[in-house]
């Protein structure tokens, strides 16, 4: 990679860490501050947990297509701008209905797959794939730090003091973004980044897809509307006071990475994708469950959020890959945006469906909800396919070349998928690297690959 690749990646990847962490950080304080606000209950504070859910769902592939017309750069300032807005908007507001607006706004400014657009246009073939999964890669981060500071900085500042920082980091982002990356001189069309429209029908048709859709929507539902009842319940059925919310959190998530990763390393290497997947699945809902039994019992409830994160953190990582693996060639970018797309709608539903389960029947029925849902999850993961793992290899077609997608699959060994884009002059294959062998499609194509 060089200087100028790994400029755009550190830039670029800060910023997108401003932005989860100024979401983030409220995750863990909102329904323990929120009382203090005008119409506060916990319908609402659901509703301010899991809006910009909502609107991030709506506007991140819209504003992706956007950047195509108007430039990277405009898009993520005009976004990074409605997320500064938002802030402000929430920090200055005492009503819950200001808050709920300005957390909209913060969402609406959904500038994730534009960003991964312009790494694409800044970054060579050859490194692509590694630097979006580096940006990819802090989001946990950035929900890892969140988690620990949000307890921390609202206990000096309170919720609006949270808002204020969200809304400072806004401002470095854009700074960063204006001064230290560079300006692409040409839009890079990147399939594997980038959303096709004319693959939405069949993406959508996807049994495999639909299967990861409704699982990653499953799994930000349950953990927003968990998030509407472990504060509240650490404090006033727990006794733990919110200053020390921090710490158990640290030592949770902590312990539970340390524990997941001999369980990505065999799924990754021993191709035992499918089988640790389910094992999560369950896990996750074993930390339901553990959470809902455990309400008024502090080791058991602390358990259960060690073997919550467990499930979590080991299915945020898999998901993603299993999607890659199932996505047509040239479809990756359009499946990310689907995928994406479900996980925001699948946290806007867990706020208010957990905020109105909290606020109707107790907090201790969103738990049981929360695994009843991952169930059945359970179930549908249980029929998904084996996935093969296989990669993908793009190759830019020749001036006059014209090539058939039948003359490969099938007579090149490897190959099981082939996209051609003639008007981007791309062709996509996806290949099984074990079995692949670039001898007989260099014949097929009459020259060397690229």
């Amino acid at each position: 990679m060089n200087p100028l690749e790994r400029k755009s990646l550190i830039g670029l990847a800060s910023l997108y860490a401003f932005r989860m962490i100024g979401l983030f950080m409220l995750l863990p304080v909102l329904a323990l501050y929120a009382g203090q606000y005008s119409g506060s209950s916990a319908f609402l504070v659901g509703l301010a947990l899991g809006v910009y859910g909502l609107t991030q769902g709506v506007f991140q592939i819209p504003l992706g297509f956007l950047s195509d017309r108007i430039g990277r750069k405009p898009v993520i300032v005009g976004g990074m701008l409605m997320f500064l807005a938002g802030s402000l908007l929430a920090a200055m507001t005492d009503s819950m209905w200001g808050l709920i607006a300005g957390r909209a706004m913060q969402g609406a400014g959904a500038v994730a797959s534009t960003i991964m657009a312009l790494l694409s246009d800044l970054t060579t073939e050859q490194n692509r794939t590694k630097a979006m999964a580096a940006v990819g890669g802090s989001i946990g981060i950035s929900f890892a730090i969140s988690m620990i500071l949000g307890p921390v900085l609202a206990n000096q500042w309170g919720l609006s003091g949270l808002f204020w920082i969200a809304a400072a980091l806004s401002v470095i982002g854009i700074a960063v973004l204006i001064l230290f990356i560079p300006t692409p001189s040409t839009h890079v069309h990147n399939a594997e980044a980038e959303a096709v429209p004319n693959m939405f029908g069949q993406l959508l048709r996807d049994g495999e897809l639909l299967r990861l859709n409704l699982g990653i929507g499953v799994l930000h539902f349950a953990q927003m509307a968990s998030w509407v009842a472990v504060p509240v319940l650490l404090e006033q059925s727990l006794h733990f006071p919110r200053s020390d919310h921090w710490m158990i959190y640290l030592g949770a998530m902590g312990l539970s990475f340390l524990c997941m990763l001999p369980f990505i390393i065999l799924a990754e290497t021993r191709r035992k994708m499918k089988p640790v997947f389910i094992a999560a699945v369950l896990v996750l809902g074993i930390g339901e469950l553990l959470l809902g039994s455990g309400i008024t019992h502090r080791w058991v409830f602390i358990f259960g959020l060690f073997v919550f994160f467990m499930g979590f953190n080991l299915l945020e990582a898999t998901l993603p890959s299993l999607v890659s693996k199932s996505a047509p060639a040239g479809g990756r970018g359009t499946a990310m945006g689907i995928y994406s797309t479900s996980q925001f709608l699948g946290a806007f539903l867990g706020g208010v469906t957990g905020g109105y389960i909290a606020h109707q029947y107790g907090y201790e029925e969103v738990f049981w909800l929360a695994a009843g849902l991952i169930l059945l999850w359970l179930i549908v993961a249980l029929t998904m396919k084996t996935p093969r793992h296989l990669k993908s290899l793009v190759v830019s077609l020749q001036p006059g070349e014209h090539i058939v997608a039948s003359d490969f699959v099938g007579k090149v060994p490897g190959v099981f998928d082939v996209v051609i884009i003639p008007e981007h002059r791309l062709v996509y294959f996806k290949i099984d690297r074990d079995l692949f062998n670039n001898e007989p499609m260099e014949a097929i194509l009459g020259r060397p690959l690229d």
